[in-house]
């Protein structure tokens, strides 16, 4: 694996020549510099201070013995891109990335190792007397080692850490899937999904659905930073919101990806039951783009459940409306409008005149005089109870779908 060169290091055909025969000599002192090298790093960086015997102190000795190699090779071939041995700290980063653990620890042992191990062999260089030229080359080539190696190692936790957000992504999609498909939902099979997904599984969910929007994956991610489980790519976009009468945390990620999109809050469920959440939102989203609920904003579902209901089975909704509101076929289509709404606010205000009025901003002889009409059309059926409720459920779905005009 090449490595790039770091930012202000020069390239090796113009490092200053370095005597080969001090390659040899270094070499030979090479597994004793490490092991005083190991111990400084394990004192200085907390992280790496665990047993030796162990794979962590291992991989510690191996890796202090691939850079202090690779410095080693480089002073007698300086043409050598030290491949294997970069490829080594690769694997170190992608280890460290799998891990679940930072990076920093592991940059904290280069840099002190680094240093530890150049001032130890700064030592035999001092002894031999070497020209001042030859010194500042090997500096820059211990320099050049660190960086070489640093850098691998980021590489290689930057690609791990890349695979292993792509396949978290994956696995949140498919527990998003299961959560939302038709039919009962195992908790188990959910608790094992959300483990490997890394998402706690909450007591109650509820699902958000967006009108869909071109280019706006963006907003996903403080949805996602919150634990929501979100798939944008959906239609309509949805994402599933764990525990969402709990804590304002969710609400502040929400607000800041919403922008004033349009969205439905679907009812608050057990996590099983998602999926009906869901369905009930997909109506409520419906029900904006018509304008029978507010078309801007977010709308929640559990203050609008009446209207809903109603619609929940439009074909049936219609078939009461002509059976109940036949009588008022017979009169003028303007006239029909007015007497059904005094209608609908006389059964709505208990039959109070006065109230009647004032809801519709109309005087009380006027409401008296569209109820005498409205007695002759529908007779002793204005008195039963039932009628009044079919009445009630029959004219608020034609006002819902006036506002749509």
């Amino acid at each position: 694996m090449a490595v790039p060169a770091p930012h202000g290091v020069p390239d090796r055909p113009h490092t200053p020549p370095v005597p080969p025969d001090l390659a040899k000599l270094l070499r030979a002192q090479l597994a004793a510099v490490a092991d005083q090298v190991e111990e400084e790093v394990r004192r200085q960086v907390p992280e790496y201070a665990r047993p030796a015997d162990g794979a962590y102190g291992r991989n510690l000795r191996a890796g202090v013995v691939q850079a202090l190699t690779l410095f080693v090779d480089h002073i007698a071939d300086p043409r050598d891109d030290g491949g294997s041995i970069a490829a080594t700290y690769y694997e170190l980063g992608r280890g460290e990335a799998l891990e679940g653990r930072s990076l920093d620890a592991l940059q904290s042992a280069l840099r002190v190792g680094g240093m530890h191990a150049w001032r130890l062999m700064g030592h035999t260089v001092e002894e031999l007397g070497l020209d001042s030229t030859v010194v500042a080359a090997l500096g820059e080539l211990a320099f050049r080692t660190v960086h070489e190696v640093a850098q691998a190692a980021a590489a290689g936790y930057a690609e791990a850490q890349l695979r292993s957000s792509d396949e978290l992504e994956r696995r949140r999609r498919r527990l998003l899937d299961l959560l939302l498909e038709d039919g009962p939902v195992a908790l188990e099979a959910v608790q094992d999904l959300a483990h490997s997904a890394r998402w706690p599984v909450p007591r109650t969910v509820a699902v958000v659905v967006l009108a869909a929007a071109p280019d706006r994956r963006e907003e996903d991610r403080p949805l996602a930073a919150a634990g929501a489980l979100v798939d944008m790519e959906s239609r309509p976009p949805r994402m599933l919101v764990p525990d969402p009468d709990g804590s304002g945390r969710f609400g502040r990620a929400f607000t800041l990806a919403l922008r004033g999109r349009p969205a439905a809050i679907g009812p608050t469920v057990a996590v099983t039951e998602a999926a009906q959440s869901l369905r009930i939102a997909t109506r409520a989203l419906g029900l904006m783009g018509r304008g029978v609920l507010p078309r801007q904003g977010v709308v929640r579902c559990a203050d609008h459940l009446s209207t809903l209901l109603l619609y929940g089975d439009e074909p049936l909704l219609e078939r009461l409306q002509e059976r109940v509101l036949a009588p008022l076929d017979t009169v003028s289509a303007g006239q029909r409008d007015r007497l059904a709404e005094t209608l609908l606010a006389w059964l709505l205000s208990g039959s109070n005149v006065p109230d009647v009025a004032v809801r519709l901003h109309i005087h009380p002889q006027t409401v008296r005089y569209r109820l005498r009409q409205l007695e002759k059309l529908f007779g002793d059926a204005l008195h039963d109870p039932e009628t009044r409720l079919d009445l009630i459920l029959a004219l608020r779905a034609k006002s819902l779908h006036a506002r749509q005009n």
